[in-house]
């Protein structure tokens, strides 16, 4: 639609444009050439004039009406202000939050069948600001569990969570500081041990140092858990993000796989927590618009890289011996995400954190045995083994 009135809008302007210069084609060469410079510069003029309104209406695109009727609830933020300052980095992320959180519950919705998404929207203290929007599906006939949620917080960081961000290598002082956050978070259980689980997180962060300089960065990635190995499943799902980071850089991939690979790492099991697909954190080395339209192509990408695989294996019967499995892989989930995950901790790290919807990527059903080792030559012991040697799949 943009397209469209954007090729519109200059024809007719060049049209117009043009019907006046001929019109006083017959005016003295001198005054012609003094009008044709004015005429360039209106050209430019008109033109930076409209590029700048289709900025604007690709910034509100996420809060139309039509968008809107598909959020799960209303915003954190309040209406007006969002739509008072489209173009704020603030305000894009969370419109942009809102509308792949209303996305994912819905195809998640479509494809089970049965349950519906639960919202809850809650707000923080008066002293620290935001709130947020916690969409939990339970007990369904696909999923056992699903979460989606979205956060957007302001406040002042403690200290601990401040010296995590220096170890980190940013550059902040030793103390509380003001900041910012805002993300969209989901993890998927699902019923079939045939079925990988999926998480996904995407998130925009900045702070505000003493002298007031403002520190900004995103963060973000989208990983796949399966049970048991389908190559197919896994290529699909990694091929899909693939060509979202493609659109952007095609160092992308290669570098985010492998840091995905890296971070999502259980060192006491010596194993990865899934067969990866991509991860980045403090992501500022091109400008916020370049960053935010990679982060947008990541996100989008969540529902066509999963949804395939859902619809191949949802139906599938699977054995008592089956269900095992899936629950003690579960337990090497959960603990990733109590004792490494970085989210989790900052989360835990701040205050009047809201705990329910921290946790809301733990599974309902989990299992752990003593010293179990999957037999030689099954397909536990297959996914095992890639789990141990992170592969290429794209």
């Amino acid at each position: 639609m943009v397209r469209m009135i954007k090729m519109k809008s200059c024809l007719d302007a060049f049209r117009y444009l043009s019907s006046v210069a001929t019109l006083r084609s017959y005016e003295h060469v001198n005054t012609k050439r003094l009008y044709l410079a004015g005429l360039t510069t209106g050209v430019f003029t008109t033109w930076g004039m409209f590029y700048r309104n289709v900025s604007m209406a690709a910034a509100v695109s996420d809060i139309g009406t039509e968008s809107r009727s598909k959020w799960m609830a209303d915003p954190v933020t309040n209406m007006e202000e969002l739509e008072k300052t489209p173009n704020s980095m603030r305000h894009r992320m969370e419109t942009l939050i809102m509308r792949i959180q209303g996305e994912v519950c819905h195809a998640l919705e479509e494809l089970d069948g049965e349950k519906k998404f639960q919202v809850d929207k809650w707000e923080r203290n008066e002293i620290d600001g935001g709130g947020g929007i916690t969409c939990i599906l339970q007990d369904g006939t696909v999923f056992e569990k699903a979460g989606v949620n979205i956060s957007v917080v302001r406040g002042k960081l403690p200290v601990e969570a401040v010296r995590q961000m220096r170890a980190r290598g940013k550059d902040l002082s030793d103390s509380p500081l003001p900041f910012f956050a805002c993300g969209v978070s989901s993890v998927v259980h699902p019923v079939n041990p045939h079925v990988p689980t999926i998480h996904f997180n995407y998130r925009y962060f900045e702070t505000v140092s003493e002298d007031g300089k403002v520190n900004w960065w995103f963060g973000g990635g989208t990983d796949l858990t399966p049970m048991y190995l389908e190559k197919k499943d896994v290529s699909h799902f990694h091929k899909t993000l693939k060509a979202a980071c493609d659109e952007h850089s095609e160092s992308y991939y290669p570098t985010f796989k492998k840091w995905c690979d890296n971070y999502f790492f259980l060192p006491h099991r010596g194993e990865c927590r899934g067969v990866g697909g991509i991860f980045f954190d403090d992501l500022n080395d091109r400008s916020p618009d370049e960053i935010f339209s990679f982060v947008k192509s990541c996100a989008e990408a969540v529902v066509p890289s999963y949804e395939p695989i859902v619809k191949r294996n949802y139906k599938r019967s699977y054995s008592y011996m089956e269900r095992q499995w899936q629950l003690l892989r579960r337990g090497r989930y959960v603990e990733f995400n109590l004792i490494y995950d970085r989210g989790t901790k900052f989360g835990l790290n701040t205050p009047n954190a809201r705990y329910e919807s921290i946790l809301m990527s733990l599974p309902l059903y989990a299992k752990w045995l003593y010293c179990h080792n999957p037999e030689p030559g099954s397909k536990e012991e297959e996914i095992t083994s890639v789990l141990k040697e992170p592969k290429n799949w794209a």
